[in-house]
C-alpha cells in the first residue's frame, strides 16, 4: 500500500526524482476535467464542420475560403492537442519525455500556421475590399493554396530547427521525472516572439485598419450619394449600422486574437532562459483562440450557418448536393 509521501508523486517507484503531484480537491479535478474535455470538443467540432463544409461544396471553392481551411484544419488539430492537458491535471506527464518533445513540436508548429493563415486572410479582405477590380486575377484558387502550403512547410522547417535540442536530448531541461518543459534560451524566445507574434500582428493590424478605413468611407460616401434621392434620415441610421457592423466584426478578429495570445508571448520574452511548462494558463489561452477562431471567422458568413443545417440534418449524404448554391 502506498503511503501518503508517495501517493503524492507522479512515479512512486522513483522517490528521489519524481515530480510530486498538483494536489487539488477532487470537486477542482472534475471542474478542470470537464472545462479542458469540453473545449477539446468543441474546437474539433466547430473547426471539422468548417472542413466538411468547405470540401463537400464546390460552391464554396474559393480563394478566401480556401484559407478558412487551412485555418479551421490547424485549429482542429491544436483541439486534439488540447486533450493533452488532460493528462496534466495533477501537474504531471506520464507519456515520457519523447512524446513530451514532439508534443511541443506541434503544438509550435500548428500555431504559428494559425497564425500565418491569419495573415494570409488580412491580406485577402485587404485586396478584396481596397482593390477589388485586381482581386480576381490576384488572388486565384491556385495561389492561395501555393501559400497555405508555403507557410506550412516554413512552420514545420523553422520550429523543427528551433526546438532542435528539445528533440535531440529529450527531458534535458526537466527537474524531475514527469515534468514536461520545453526551452528556448533568450536569443532564441526573442525571435520566435519577432517572427511569430509581434510581425504577423503588426500585418494583421495595419491591414484590418486600413480595411476599416475604406469600409466606413465607403458607407459615407453611399450616404451621401443615396441621401440626394431618398429620406436622409434612414439613410444615415442604415450607414451608421454598416459603419457599426464592420467596427465589431474587425475589432473582434484582432482583440480576441491579442487576448488570446498576448499572455504566452509575454510569458516567453520575460522567462528569458527559463522553461515554459505545457501545463501553464498562458498555454491554454492560447489554445482558446483556435475555439473562438471558426466562431470569430466562419459564422460571419451565412454560407456556414446553411452548410452546418445542411451537415446536422444529414442531407449532405443526398446525391448531387455538392453543387449545391450556399450563399
Amino acid at each position: 500500500m502506498k503511503t501518503v509521501e508517495e501517493a503524492e508523486l507522479c512515479f512512486p517507484q522513483l522517490l528521489n526524482s519524481s515530480c510530486r503531484k498538483t494536489m487539488l480537491p477532487p470537486s477542482v479535478y472534475l471542474v478542470i476535467y470537464i472545462t479542458i474535455s469540453s473545449i477539446s470538443l468543441l474546437t474539433v467540432f466547430l473547426n471539422v464542420l468548417v472542413i466538411i463544409s468547405i470540401c463537400h461544396f464546390k460552391k464554396l471553392h474559393s480563394p478566401t475560403n480556401i484559407l478558412l481551411l487551412s485555418l479551421a484544419f490547424s485549429d482542429c488539430m491544436v483541439g486534439f492537442l488540447i486533450s493533452f492537458q488532460i493528462v496534466l491535471i495533477d501537474g504531471c506527464w506520464y507519456l515520457g519525455d519523447i512524446m513530451c518533445g514532439v508534443y511541443f513540436i506541434l503544438d509550435y508548429v500548428i500555431t504559428t500556421a494559425s497564425i500565418g493563415t491569419m495573415v494570409l486572410i488580412s491580406i485577402d479582405r485587404y485586396v478584396a475590399i481596397c482593390y477589388p477590380l485586381y482581386y480576381p486575377s490576384k488572388i486565384t484558387e491556385e495561389r492561395a493554396k501555393m501559400c497555405v502550403s508555403l507557410f506550412w512547410m516554413c512552420s514545420i522547417f523553422y520550429h523543427c530547427v528551433l526546438l532542435r535540442d528539445n528533440l535531440q536530448h529529450p527531458g534535458r531541461y526537466n527537474s524531475c521525472s514527469g515534468e514536461c518543459l520545453v526551452f528556448l534560451d533568450h536569443i532564441g524566445g526573442v525571435f520566435d516572439l519577432l517572427s511569430s507574434f509581434i510581425c504577423p500582428v503588426t500585418v494583421i493590424i495595419i491591414l484590418y485598419v486600413r480595411v476599416f478605413i475604406v469600409v466606413v468611407s465607403q458607407a459615407r460616401a453611399m450616404q451621401s450619394h443615396v441621401a440626394a434621392i431618398s429620406v436622409q434620415g434612414s439613410v444615415r441610421v442604415a450607414a451608421k449600422k454598416s459603419e457599426m457592423k464592420a467596427a465589431i466584426s474587425l475589432g473582434a478578429v484582432v482583440v480576441v486574437f491579442l487576448i488570446c495570445t498576448c499572455p504566452y508571448f509575454f510569458v516567453t520574452l520575460i522567462a528569458e532562459d527559463a522553461a515554459v511548462s505545457a501545463s501553464s494558463v498562458a498555454f491554454l489561452l492560447f489554445y482558446f483562440n483556435s475555439t473562438l477562431n471558426p466562431l470569430i471567422y466562419a459564422l460571419f458568413y451565412p454560407w456556414f450557418r446553411k452548410s452546418v443545417k445542411l451537415i446536422l440534418t444529414l442531407q449532405i449524404l443526398k446525391p448531387d448536393l455538392c453543387d449545391t448554391i450556399m450563399v
